[in-house]
């Protein structure tokens, strides 16, 4: 006797008896078929605002650069024109800047208000290489500015040179510290190369004599142009990297140069005393260069040696 008992699929005659299944096992209506006309059509998606103001604002950008590329397109094949090689001499002469020895600028624009005490300069130096352009720099600030100057020795160098302990000669004037508008403390420290700060809690060094020098000449308050600024920070870094710091071969190319440059002018850069001028006559003094000098570059050093801050330093070459 059978455990279940199922009923038959099929009958004596072959006809089904089990109910039929679907062709499929979800219906949908067929999307081939044409809406009638009383169907309302679809109802259309909302364009996000956010989204246009995007859009607009990409298409802005590729306009703008678009203007960019053509000028510099323009730019690109001026300069590539015989006509574009001009001489810069002549704008540097128009460049009409005030002499050094007109009233000093104004402090408190360039190094900040601090009220209730000095703006101290502290500047870290080697003893065996003496940073001459900071002590002419020096000088010139002294013509401008009551400086309170001062020279101390750090525990890190066991001797310095007497002339390099006076070398801002003797400070004979006694007055308050707070009637000085300047501090200016060399330290002769064992550092590999100068560093400088103005304010000692809330400012890093400023390292290199070429860097250190930029910034005090910029105490005067001298206004250039773009192409004579440029100009005087390429001599500044020719004469620290090649005419002090690089190969025999640099240090002729670099006086030919300079050679080339006062036969058009009386100064490196235009008819005034600028900073490039200050570190390129210290690094002649420092590289002994200064004898197989050009016939301009020769001229050239003589009207710096004329001036009291020169002189005053070549006193501790000697």
């Amino acid at each position: 006797m059978p455990m279940y008992k199922v009923r038959p699929f099929h009958s004596a005659g072959g006809e089904v008896l089990a109910e039929h299944l679907p062709t499929c096992m979800y219906r949908l209506p067929s999307l081939h078929r044409r809406p009638s006309s009383a169907a309302s059509p679809p109802p259309q998606e909302e364009v996000d605002p956010s989204l246009e103001a995007l859009e607009s604002h990409q298409e802005e950008i590729l306009k703008r650069l678009y203007e960019l590329k053509s000028v510099v397109d323009g730019l690109s094949k001026m300069i590539q024109t015989p006509d574009a090689d001009f001489d810069v001499t002549n704008i540097i002469q128009t460049d009409e800047c005030p002499p050094l020895t007109t009233n000093g600028a104004d402090l408190d624009l360039m190094l900040g208000k601090d009220y209730g005490a000095l703006k101290d300069i502290v500047i870290n130096a080697n003893p065996s290489l003496p940073p001459l352009s900071l002590l002419v720099l020096h000088s010139l600030l002294c013509e401008r500015y009551k400086i309170l100057s001062a020279v101390h020795t750090h525990s890190s160098v066991k001797s310095v040179p007497e002339n390099l302990l006076k070398c801002f000669g003797e400070q004979t004037k006694k007055q308050l510290r707070h009637e000085y508008q300047l501090g200016f403390t060399l330290i002769w420290k064992d550092v590999p190369k100068p560093q400088m700060k103005f304010s000692i809690q809330t400012m890093c060094p400023i390292e290199g004599e070429g860097n250190i020098a930029r910034f005090l000449f910029s105490l005067f308050g001298q206004k250039y142009n773009a192409v004579t600024s440029t100009l005087i920070d390429s001599w500044v870094d020719t004469a620290i990297f090649q005419l002090k710091e690089g190969s025999s071969k640099e240090k002729g190319a670099v006086l030919r140069s300079m050679n080339a440059a006062l036969g058009k002018t009386p100064w490196l850069v235009g008819n005034e005393l600028t900073v490039a001028d200050i570190v390129a006559w210290c690094a002649l003094q420092q590289t002994g260069s200064a004898n197989a000098a050009p016939a301009n570059v020769q001229k050239w050093m003589k009207s710096c040696e004329n001036l009291a801050p020169f002189s005053s330093v070549m006193k501790l070459l000697k």
